[in-house]
């Protein structure tokens, strides 16, 4: 369904209970952030929440896409599912054979509602421009109320340790200079100052191609940055559609409605959404010197190094009267970027298999993952090698090129979503000495293990079943010990500090080992004494993580590993000659790496906390702001588990 805007979604969250009112003042640098990471690691993902009372002209909304539920209301859809059975309905029907006219005429139906989602600009003014504020009066005598300034908006400051306030829900609007092809994009902007922010489109990036462009054409860029207005705009601007395909085409596929566009004021290259809350109209000057942007805590639970990034000059904002400035957070996981994410994976699943990999039979992003870390996909297995044929199409599918590891499943009776019965499934099947393979490739930016920025190691784990082919006779594996004496290792091994063996109880071998460092070449040489011990015949695989996390906590040991590891540079596989046989153990170092131990020459990033003040400041008027019990801050969780002891005394 389409929303007239987005004071309309506001009033169905409300009808629906998916929404919470804070009246009480709440500043938007740190304090609405806190309440928010709070909120969204709620079993469910909360409420959304309107921060009515921020000090400035406009309330702040925020966790609206935080749950499942919201998420398909964002989408007016039941589940997420029913899209992705919309896109596959439609895909056999455009590719069917077509036999006769009649064949052809029934199609011409579905071909007029394909035609009723493109976007439409419209003539005249959109409700997104009854209040303009611009550099300088309009020739056509239009009401004019004065300068622009990003900084009367209440744009939220994250985290403690950001570079300053960041706009989080910015739907980018930029048009290629040469074909005029449309690109939406969503890429979070500082604010330096009234008329100025950064634009931080990293290198992958259509705008950034774009932009390439106007640097030959030696050109001013223009750019309108929409806020707020139907939810499906924000969506259909992460999500990762082929170049030259319009995001509002998407938009209006999931609203079943067309989005109605304008002409920007300042910038009529440029069209917007006719309903959006606010629009950012300016320019990128190819000519200007950089911005030195960032820090910024991120979706992958670190700060993302400052960088150099363009100006985006400010010549006008235009809002609606009664405008609702949208906004997000990210950070450690869970949090709303999970579910946008968790909707890209469903949705995008279709065209996936029927495009490009027909085999996948179902695919899953678990949130410790944070998006391209880790992809599990389960696949009708019917040929040996096709393992190895998926993995190198997924690798070379969009941005399925930034995935890290992948874990190839075979189609089984039971949801992918149960993770323990997968995982029991994957290790049955898996050699690690054969059935591992490792590549090097293009990776996000935002990857901070890789030893080069953008470019790193990647893993496919096939835990598929195998074919006559592919089996190698010299492995011989015994049984998942039930468990292993953890006592002896710790004694054994003074650097080890924790160890995860609950998995063995599940017939998943797999150990989880916590370790402190303190020599070149550490983890190598402990996995080789580790895999040796008796004790773990039947194990075959091992995840260290740095001895500050608790292996005991799997989700959060999970995350911290899948952050800290590159696969290719990051492995060791040890192999253990059992008389005419060999079992193989492979390990993976997700620890922190450094200069010192590792030679990391990289920068390696802080986790994302809130600073005490903010903690105790919100602490002290829960409250007041009636919404619901008390919730801890999840930060208190973290800085114990990753910092330690001392370095908590310290904060």
């Amino acid at each position: 369904m389409a929303y007239r805007n987005q004071q309309e979604f506001i009033k169905a969250l409300e009808r629906a209970g998916e929404l919470v009112r804070i009246k009480t003042y709440v500043n938007p640098h740190l304090e609405i952030a806190e309440i928010t990471d709070r909120m969204s690691k709620e079993l469910g993902g909360g409420k959304a929440i309107l921060f009515e009372n921020t000090g400035y002209d406009f309330p702040v909304l925020m966790n609206a896409y935080g749950s499942e539920k919201r998420m398909c209301m964002a989408l007016g859809v039941q589940e997420l599912n029913d899209v992705a059975r919309d896109i596959e309905h439609l895909f056999k029907l455009l590719s069917s054979p077509k036999e006769n006219i009649i064949d052809k005429l029934k199609l011409l139906p579905k071909l007029g509602e394909f035609a009723s989602w493109m976007p439409k600009v419209i003539k005249g003014r959109g409700l997104c421009q009854e209040v303009i504020l611009t550099e300088k009066p309009l020739p056509s005598g239009e009401k004019w109320s004065g300068l622009p300034d990003i900084t009367q908006l209440p744009v939220i400051t994250c985290w403690p340790q950001d570079g300053g306030p960041f706009v989080t829900l910015p739907i980018i609007n930029t048009k290629d200079p040469n074909t005029n092809v449309r690109n939406v994009g969503m890429y979070r902007m500082q604010v330096f100052g009234p008329q100025l922010t950064a634009m931080h489109w990293h290198k992958h990036k259509v705008s950034a191609k774009h932009f390439n462009e106007y640097k030959k054409l030696n050109k001013r860029m223009p750019v309108a940055v929409a806020l707020g207005g139907d939810p499906a705009y924000a969506y259909s601007a992460t999500a990762p559609l082929p170049e030259n395909v319009d995001e509002y085409m998407l938009a209006g596929f999931l609203r079943k409605k067309k989005v109605e566009l304008v002409k920007c004021i300042t910038q009529p290259e440029i069209e917007v959404p006719e309903d959006a809350d606010f629009i950012i109209e300016g320019y990128v000057d190819p000519n200007d010197e950089l911005l030195w942007e960032g820090p910024f805590g991120d979706h992958t639970g670190y700060y993302s190094l400052p960088d150099w990034y363009p100006k985006f000059h400010i010549t006008a904002i235009t809002h609606r009267k009664n405008a609702v400035y949208p906004a997000t957070i990210v950070g450690i996981p869970p949090q709303e970027d999970a579910w946008l994410g968790k909707a890209t994976e469903r949705i995008f699943l279709a065209p996936i298999k029927m495009t490009l990999v027909p085999e996948i039979k179902d695919m899953d992003m678990p949130v410790e993952g944070v998006f391209h870390n880790l992809v599990i996909t389960q696949i009708n297995k019917e040929y040996a090698g096709q393992g190895q044929k998926v993995m190198n199409a997924m690798w070379g599918a969009g941005q399925m090129m930034f995935n890290k590891i992948l874990v190839l499943a075979s189609q089984t009776d039971f949801p992918i979503s149960d993770y323990k019965a997968l995982a029991k499934e994957v290790f049955k099947n898996l050699n690690p000495a054969t059935d591992v393979y490792f590549s090097q490739g293009p990776m996000d930016v935002l990857d901070h293990s890789c030893s080069k920025m953008g470019f790193g190691g990647k893993l496919c784990i096939d835990g598929t079943f195998k074919y006559d082919e592919e089996l190698d006779s010299r492995y011989s594996f015994p049984d998942s010990p039930a468990t292993i004496n953890i006592d002896a290792l710790l004694t054994e091994f003074p650097e080890i500090r924790c160890v995860n063996a609950e998995l063995l109880k599940s017939e998943i071998p797999c150990l989880v080992i916590s370790v402190e460092k303190n020599k070149v070449g550490h983890i190598r040489s402990l996995h080789q004494s580790v895999s040796n011990l008796p004790g773990l015949k039947g194990v075959k695989i091992i995840l260290y993580v740095e001895h500050t996390v608790n292996a005991l906590d799997l989700p959060t040991a999970l995350w911290r590993f899948c952050n800290n590891v590159d696969p290719k540079r990051d492995e060791v596989l040890c192999t253990i000659e059992e008389g005419n046989k060999y079992t193989a153990i492979l390990g993976l170092d997700g620890t922190i790496k450094t200069k010192e131990l590792d030679g990391f020459q990289r920068d390696w990033p802080n986790i994302i906390v809130a600073d005490d003040e903010t903690i105790v400041a919100i602490d002290n008027k829960w409250k007041d702001l009636g919404i619901g019990k008390f919730i801890p801050s999840p930060s208190l969780r973290y800085k114990e588990q990753m910092y330690g002891e001392k370095a908590v005394a310290n904060l």
